[in-house]
């Protein structure tokens, strides 16, 4: 039997760009994507803290110590620069596996959406 399971979140980041006229997705710091092991294209789920919305698209990376996490397309209307949100991913495995299986979660300076030193 296999089980999603978090895979990784990235805890508490502000948004810092809404861009409805892009094709799609959300703009995450790659430093923060390599520490939350979360890949380019992979699928996300963006839990609004300000406003209650869930929604879900993919990964693409933005510029390294940039602190850029911006919603493209369509969810540019589900949120407002300084929105809180919380990014989870999930993984399906079987559930012995699914057991032991660590995630990796995230904790990013709540002003500056970078990683604390």
């Amino acid at each position: 039997m296999f089980v999603h399971v978090v895979k990784s979140k990235i805890h508490r980041v502000k948004v810092t760009g809404a861009d409805l006229n892009y094709i799609g997705s959300i703009t995450i710091d790659e430093d923060l994507m390599d520490a939350a092991n979360i890949i380019s294209g992979e699928k996300i789920q963006v839990v609004n803290n300000s406003n209650g919305e869930r929604l879900e698209t993919y990964v693409i990376p933005g510029p390294r110590q940039s602190g850029e996490i911006t919603l493209n397309g369509a969810a540019a209307r589900k949120v407002s620069v300084g929105d809180v949100l919380i990014l989870i991913t999930y993984a399906m495995m079987e559930l012995e596996e699914a057991k032991n299986f660590k995630p990796a979660l995230v904790f990013p300076d709540e002003a500056t959406n970078l990683l604390h030193a």
